[in-house]
Formats: structure tokens, C-alpha cells, sequence
């Protein structure tokens, strides 16, 4: 992570600007680019009522952080942002804890938690998320007898970080704004049923 994006400024400068490219890319591409994996490549159709919902979708955003957690476009557009602030790993456990959830095969259950747990809890993990020692070892426990719930605590607490500290400045980024803006005047625009400019980066 970017613990402190002044030792990495030519890099986070060409996230923030990968992050703005991605969500202009919203109002005229039928797909994000594939680097973002499962949570940033989607199609959607042509049709003008389609647009207008996702310039609903999009406006929805900040009316709350479950609002933006329940779209699919908001998920991809809020992972693109936390790359560039090299916090991806906090949104991407919380994925993995939603996709978790839905195992019914009790082996499965286990394996995967392991899995998780060695790619986002464990010290040293390659996507560690930052949560206190008490957590840690708390989820450890519950690998012992692993059950739906047993990541509920660590995902409860990062998705508390994410929605008081990086959704806000989600909110505030530049390129948040002038998607919101862009969207707005094209909803209001009826008439306007063509792909949308790009935003300039």
C-alpha cells in the first residue's frame, strides 16, 4: 500500500489518473479495462433507459456507502480509486467475505477460509488489511471450526475504515465529481441519447 504517497509520486500520479480514464470510460465504453479482475469489467446495453439508470446508479453513490456497495458499477469505480491509494485490499477482502458467505459445501467453506485468511489476515499477508491484533487472532480462532460467519468481525471493521475514511475522500475526488456532473447533465438531457465526451485527463 501507499502508506506514504509522497515516496511514490510519479506512480500514484499515474493512478489518479488511471482512476479518472476509468470512470470517464463509464459514460462511453461497454466494459472497464480487464486489469481490475472481476469487480471491473461489466457489459451493459445501448438502450437510452439502461443510460439513464445508470446515471441514477452513478448519483446514488453518495447518498450512502451501501448504496455504492450494492453497485456493481460503484464497487468497480471505488476499486479503481483505492488503487490509487494502494488500499485496494480492504474492498477486495470484503468481496471475498461477500463471496464466502454464499459457500453451502462445508469443505469449501474451509479451504476458503484459509485461503482468505492467508491472503488478507495473517502477518506479512501479500494483501493484508489493516486491523488490530485482538481481530486477528479472533479470526484465527474461528478458522478451527470455519463457519459463514467467521470473517464477520475483520469485514465488519474494514468496511467501518472504508466508509469512514476512504469513501469520503472517494466522494471528493475530482474525478468522482465530474462523473457525478457529467451524469447529471446528461439525465437531464433527454434529448441527448449519444455516448457522452470522455472526461479529459
Amino acid at each position: 500500500m501507499c502508506r506514504t504517497l509522497a515516496a511514490f509520486p510519479t506512480t500514484c500520479l499515474e493512478r489518479a489518473k488511471e482512476f479518472k480514464t476509468r470512470l470517464g470510460i463509464f459514460l462511453h465504453k461497454s466494459e472497464l479495462g480487464s486489469d481490475t479482475g472481476s469487480v471491473g469489467k461489466f457489459e451493459w446495453g445501448s438502450k437510452h433507459s439502461k443510460e439513464r439508470n445508470f446515471s441514477e446508479d452513478v448519483l446514488g453513490w453518495k447518498e450512502s456507502f451501501d448504496l455504492l456497495l450494492s453497485s456493481k458499477h460503484g464497487v468497480a469505480a471505488f476499486h479503481a480509486f483505492l488503487k490509487t491509494e494502494f488500499s485496494e485490499e480492504n474492498l477486495e477482502f470484503w468481496l471475498a467475505c461477500e463471496e464466502y458467505k454464499k459457500i453451502r459445501s462445508a469443505t469449501k467453506l474451509a479451504s476458503q477460509a484459509h485461503r482468505i485468511f492467508e491472503e488478507f489476515i495473517c502477518s506479512e499477508a501479500p494483501k493484508e488489511v489493516n486491523i488490530d491484533h485482538e481481530t486477528r487472532e479472533l479470526t484465527r480462532t474461528n478458522l478451527q471450526a470455519a463457519t459463514a460467519t467467521c470473517f464477520d468481525v475483520a469485514q465488519g471493521k474494514t468496511r467501518t475504515l472504508m466508509e469512514k475514511d476512504s469513501y469520503p475522500r472517494f466522494l471528493k475526488s475530482p474525478a468522482y465529481r465530474d462523473l457525478a456532473a457529467q451524469t447529471s447533465a446528461t439525465s437531464a438531457s433527454p434529448s441527448n441519447c449519444g455516448p457522452a465526451e470522455p472526461l479529459h485527463t
